[in-house]
């Protein structure tokens, strides 16, 4: 019981560098290959910093665990608008200026309806899989829209700051893309061992492992990077990190996984944690284009968002039980 518990904390440790790393690597690189700042905003970095759940999800699933993959995508976005936001909130308010991410916030809902509807069947087919690949190819192609036509978004200049300030040869950026994806893989699969060897030394659930260790371990990048942005000011970089994520999750990781490993959904997931992570999205999108102009999540909002994700997990810990 001792290895596995090293391992997933060693797995972390190692997915955290990696990711930063891999962020970092294809950050910069798009910088040399003259990528819009926008595109590299909503893509790169936005969806970059899912990294760890594509690759941890894809394993999974791979590995016969396609519940562990699910619980890692849905209690990442769990995680990201409750957590993540609430602590970056509640560090200094998120003014929400960049209009597309204003647009992000409706696209964040309908893709959450999408997937409660393909699952609600209590199943996740290859086809419906598929159909979630589908929508996210169709989301990337208006990411690079967007990214043509809003070049002076409010994310699209933070975005240029960054890349600006973080610049280095294309060498050592294609380095650091590398090294970054390799130690990515390999830590993920020593992170999927870990929890899968606690998961049925504890009797617990796949579900409920991707749901609190792997979902809580695989979106610290995010942590991090969305608190980095809003101490510099940057609020349109930490909620879009939050919205690329979870557009990112919802769709490309859930849909690689099920496409790699058709899928029985357990009842727990679509009576608690699906409508937990729904509740939050419509929370997010009210938060964005409320009462302030530009849309605003302060202090107060921040709180509420932190309660949220504290009812949920303790009611989590309640129900959590053996397979």
């Amino acid at each position: 019981m001792l290895l596995p518990f090293a391992a997933v904390i060693a797995g972390l440790l190692m997915l955290i560098w990696s990711a930063d790393r891999f962020v970092e690597g294809a950050s910069a690189t798009a910088r040399h290959f003259a990528v819009p700042p926008l595109l590299v905003g909503m893509v790169i970095v936005g969806f970059g910093t899912s990294a760890p759940e594509l690759v941890v999800s894809a394993l999974a699933a791979w590995q016969g665990n396609p519940a562990l993959a699910l619980g890692n995508a849905w209690g990442s976005n769990i995680v990201n608008m409750g957590l993540i936001l609430g602590v970056t909130a509640l560090i200094a308010p998120i003014r929400v200026r960049s209009v597309v991410l204003r647009k992000e916030l409706p696209l964040l809902m309908a893709v959450a309806a999408l997937s409660a509807l393909l699952v609600w069947d209590h199943s996740l087919s290859r086809v419906n899989a598929l159909v979630l690949l589908a929508a996210f190819a169709a989301l990337m192609a208006w990411s690079i829209r967007t990214a043509r036509a809003h070049a002076d978004d409010a994310l699209a200049q933070e975005t240029a700051h960054e890349l600006q300030a973080g610049a280095m040869p294309l060498p050592r950026a294609l380095m650091w893309l590398a090294l970054g994806l390799v130690v990515l893989v390999g830590s993920s699969r020593l992170l999927v061992w870990g929890a899968v060897d606690i998961a049925q030394a504890l009797g617990i659930s796949d579900l409920v492992i991707g749901l609190t260790v792997l979902a809580i371990g695989t979106s610290l990048p995010e942590l991090a990077s969305c608190v980095a942005a809003a101490r510099k000011g940057e609020d349109d970089i930490a909620l879009g990190n939050v919205l690329g994520s979870g557009l990112f999750n919802t769709l490309a990781v859930v849909g690689l996984a099920g496409t790699i490993a058709p899928m029985d959904v357990e009842p727990d997931a679509l009576t608690r944690d699906l409508p937990v992570m729904a509740g939050l999205t419509v929370l997010l999108y009210l938060m964005g284009r409320g009462r302030h102009s530009p849309g605003r999540i302060d202090r107060r909002e921040a709180t509420v968002l932190l309660v949220v994700y504290a009812g949920y997990t303790l009611w989590l810990l309640w129900t959590m039980g053996p397979r």
